[in-house]
This record gives C-alpha cells, structure tokens and sequence, in this order.
C-alpha cells in the first residue's frame, strides 16, 4: 500500500524530495526560516520532526527511516490478531521482525494493531491482541511506543448527527470499544479512526457537497439543535461525533488521531461523479488550511492531534479503481499544489 500523508505541526513547511532511485519516497520537512535563509543562499536548511505511518511495514521500509527524524506509525494486519491474543510469543517475535532491530534509530512511536478489526470472528480477539503487543513491548524494555487500534468511522459510530447524539455502535462498545478506551487512558495513547467525508457524503444525499470541501458559503453550515453548536464542515462534524462517543462512553479526553482521510479523484464504482480529481484537490486544500487555522472542532479546541491524509500516490490505474494518492502511480504531479505553502505537511 503507498505511503499516507500527515499534517502536524504548525511551526514547520515541508519539501517533496522524490528519489526515484529509492524503494520509497523521502521527505524533509523544513522549518521555515531554514527554507527563507536556503533560497538566498544564507544557510543551510534545518531538520524538523517527520511523522511518518507505514499502512504495511516490512523490515527494509522500517530501517530505512534509521536516523532520519522520522517519527513512525507501524500497522499490525488483522490476519495477526486471533494469533497475536493467544500467544505473547508471537507477538515478541512480530516486535522482533519489525521494532527490536531499528528502534530507537528508527523512532516507531505508534504501533495500530489491526485496521477496522469490527468483524464477529476478529473484534473479541482485539484487546488480546493489543495487550499481548504492549506487554512485550515493556517486556523488551520499550516504554515509549503507543499500541492501539483503527476503526473506520462508518463501522464505529452508530449515530453521526447531531454530533451530541453520537454513540458508538453496539455490540462492539461495549466488546471492544470500552475497554479499548480504558486501556488507552491507562497507557496514554490515542483512540485512531479513519475519517471520510466523502463516504458520509455518497450515502447522505442531503450533504451539500461545498459542505464536505470546507467551501465557505453564506449558507454552508449545519446546526446541532441539541447543543446550538454550528458546524461549518463535515469533518469537524464527523470527528465531534467520536469525541461525543467517547464522553458517552466515559473517556472524553483521549487524543484522536484521524488515521485516514481523503477524496478519490477517480471512482470505483458507476455513478461517482463527485470522484475527480477537481474535488480531491479542493478537499485536501481545505483540509489543511482548516488544521493549519488552529481553530480545532466545537467540542476540542486543540483538535485532533495528528491527520493522516490517505495517500500518496495512485495504485496502478485501472478501469473501475478508486484512486486517492495526491500523485499519479508514476510518482508525477496531479493536482495544482504547492507543498512549500503548507505548513506540517509529511509524507509517508
């Protein structure tokens, strides 16, 4: 799967430096003065902090990162989990493969094990899982890398407006997502869900499309009679609705990190005629010029702490697929943006 994208911090712009003659992509991000002072030839540029998730980690990718800053978000396949819960081995031989021999030259900080692992035969095997991977962690010594788990929106979040109504959905709250939440306020983790609009936006047809693309029009909000909260785009709407779920759920402050989103410029399916590649590129802009303003959500001022734009380049174009990357399969630009202008931005 190709490398995600990541907007974070606010003090830093970020360069795109595509080796082609690399197995991956590299990207130096750039504080800002370093970037002012390297244009007149005045200094040379600075090295800020990357953050970096790898959606299917092998050994070669991880070690790649060694001594580059790089801040990694390690995804465990969900085929691990059932084996991962009953064996603690399994899971010091998974760290074994892909943490112990790079960590910390490789700064892993987060590692999901499994993505959207909802199913009947998988979610009662999840906290296992996790616990197993966390515990062998300290058993290794290690006490700086986060273990959680993904969750697709759709799947999580049984009610998604008003956002004050939001709960998640049953029975996997009480299953899963409880004691998930318990566990990431013990070890201080993040609770990590993947958030599309665009999918909101297919199976609602009352979703005013500027709505989803952080359009500002004079009539381009929703209102939460509930609380009189006004929302002025999908996103935020979205992401409130896990952090009312959480509240509900008795673990309102945990910090979310949006482990996915994005807008295909390409449709899978006959019909999408919102999936192009002029939507894309207006979402991704609104999405990080809504994160760069500070300005958070209705329900967290902060906001979420990490957004990890999905994804960096198309697979290989072929009829029917959906495409998301921000760059064609051949590695060459798609939309009319600027990198340098975007303060934060990583790619992975």
């Amino acid at each position: 799967m190709p490398p995600i994208l990541l907007f974070r911090s606010r003090n830093c712009i970020a360069f795109l430096f595509l080796h082609r003659n690399r197995r991956h992509l590299h990207l130096s991000l750039l504080s800002r003065h370093a970037i002012s002072d390297a244009r007149s030839h005045r200094s040379r540029c600075l090295r800020a902090p990357l953050y970096v998730r790898l959606p299917n980690p092998d050994a070669n990718l991880i070690r790649s990162f060694s001594f580059t800053n790089t801040s990694l978000f390690l995804s465990i396949p969900n085929t691990f989990i059932i084996p991962l819960a009953s064996n603690r081995s399994l899971a010091l031989r998974w760290l074994y493969g892909h943490v112990l021999p790079f960590f910390p030259r490789s700064k892993i900080s987060l590692i999901s094990v499994g993505d959207d692992a909802v199913s009947s035969d998988l979610a009662p095997f999840l906290m296992p899982a996790i616990r197993n991977i966390y515990q062998a962690l300290h058993d290794l010594g290690i006490n700086k890398i986060s273990v959680s788990t993904t969750f697709s929106f759709i799947n999580a979040i049984a009610t998604s407006f008003p956002p004050s109504s939001a709960m998640f959905q049953e029975p996997l709250g009480d299953l899963v997502i409880k004691p998930l939440l318990q566990f990431l306020e013990d070890s201080n983790s993040s609770f990590l869900v993947k958030i599309y609009p665009y999918n909101m936006y297919r199976i609602n047809s009352e979703i005013p499309i500027g709505f989803t693309l952080f359009q500002e029009h004079p009539f381009n909000f929703r209102d939460d009679l509930m609380t009189g909260v006004r929302y002025r785009n999908l996103f935020d709407m979205m992401v409130d609705a896990v952090i009312t779920s959480m509240a509900v759920a008795g673990h309102q402050n945990i910090p979310v990190v949006v482990a996915e989103t994005g807008w295909p410029s390409s449709g899978g399916e006959y019909g999408e005629i919102d999936a192009t590649p002029a939507y894309a590129e207006t979402y991704i802009k609104g999405l990080v010029a809504h994160l760069r303003s500070g300005l958070g959500t209705p329900l967290r001022k902060e906001g979420v702490a990490e957004t990890y734009i999905f994804e960096l380049a198309d697979k290989e174009v072929k009829q029917g697929t959906r495409n998301w990357g921000i760059l064609y399969a051949n590695m060459t630009k798609k939309y009319n943006i600027e990198f340098w202008q975007w303060q934060g931005l990583v790619l992975q």
